[in-house]
């Protein structure tokens, strides 16, 4: 009798003991994600701001279950090489301009043509719209979020009050403003940003063609006391996402990452038409910097300069399957709707 009673507390031991080997650890002791994410620019410029909002938004709406770690200033990837360094795995997400890979991405690119959008908000918006109804671009990652940077503009060393007073000045400008300032009676230099400050201290320029925020984040407003708003163009960029990685997300990390897509392009372009602001305000309060505006009918003038830029892009993207004219007639239209929205 003891014997069999002894032989029934061992099978209750054992069976509790099994018991506790099968019960689901606390959520807090599960395997947590990492995730690395590549940038370029400075870690104090815009995109990498917009990196680290995605970032905390991410660890704070998954309970800390996925952590990001960000690497600003082409500390894990350079900038021509994000896009394929994440098809490959090199990191898991890559912020990246499209511009710098000329003709791989034809529907951004024609975001990046001087269409007059005059925010990053309304811009960035119209870049995601664009994108979401033709994604084939895109179709080797996953896409997180898209956004731009605010309208290109004019910072010059003497004032630029009139298409006029542009002839033959030499501007720093890069990618698809160079034609733009050629159309408009410029002359376009290429070199790098950090190069410019020198060369228009010694009058290699006369001055650069970028958004404004730049006036503050590097100081541009010692070299340039004159900016001239002309809203040109905008330069896009996206968020992509390894494929395998994503893949292997667990389905309630989707359901984040996917929430925060359309709100992460519409918080950085409202941010950085901000910031914009507060660049301008500061530039006037350190250096007297003065703003000025082109004349109506000169300013009403620009698309028709400049036309002969959206033919060619018609031109060379149609024959390689990019319906070229339809996808600039629905981007007027998408800017249209923005630009109403947030007049």
């Amino acid at each position: 009798m003891l014997l069999k009673k002894t032989l029934v507390m061992c099978l209750g031991i054992s069976l509790l003991m099994g018991a506790a080997l099968v019960v689901p650890r606390p959520a807090e002791a599960q395997q947590k994600i990492t995730l690395t994410y590549a940038n370029f620019p400075p870690a104090t410029t815009f995109p990498c701001v917009q990196m680290e909002r995605w970032a905390t938004e991410v660890q704070k709406r998954t309970n800390n279950a996925v952590s990001v770690k960000t690497f600003p200033g082409g500390t894990l990837l350079a900038a021509k090489n994000i896009f394929d360094g994440v098809i490959t795995g090199t990191a898991d997400i890559g912020n990246f301009a499209m511009s710098y890979q000329p003709g791989r991405f034809p529907v951004s690119e024609a975001v990046d043509l001087p269409i007059g959008f005059t925010s990053a908000r309304a811009a960035s918006l119209a870049l995601y719209d664009i994108v979401e109804k033709y994604p084939k671009e895109f179709e080797k990652v996953k896409i997180l979020t898209l956004f731009t940077c605010p309208p290109a503009d004019f910072m010059t060393k003497t004032p630029v009050k009139s298409l006029k007073d542009l002839k033959g000045m030499e501007l720093r400008v890069s990618g698809t403003g160079a034609e733009v300032i050629t159309k408009l009676g410029g002359t376009p230099v290429a070199m790098p940003q950090s190069e410019t400050p020198e060369a228009i201290q010694k009058g290699v320029v006369k001055g650069i063609v970028s958004s404004m925020e730049i006036l503050k984040d590097f100081n541009f407003a010692a070299y340039c006391p004159y900016a001239t708003e002309a809203n040109l163009f905008v330069v896009t960029f996206a968020v992509v996402m390894n494929k395998d990685k994503w893949n292997a997300m667990p389905a309630n990390v989707k359901k984040v990452l996917d929430d925060l897509k359309r709100e992460q392009a519409d918080w950085t372009g409202k941010y950085v038409d901000d910031h914009v602001k507060e660049a301008l305000a500061w530039s006037k309060e350190k250096y007297n910097h003065q703003v000025f505006r082109l004349p109506a009918a000169e300013y009403s003038e620009i698309p028709k300069l400049v036309k002969p830029m959206m033919d060619e892009y018609v031109k060379r993207v149609t024959p390689q399957g990019t319906p070229g004219d339809q996808v600039l007639s629905d981007l007027y239209k998408l800017k249209d709707k923005y630009e109403k929205q947030f007049k």
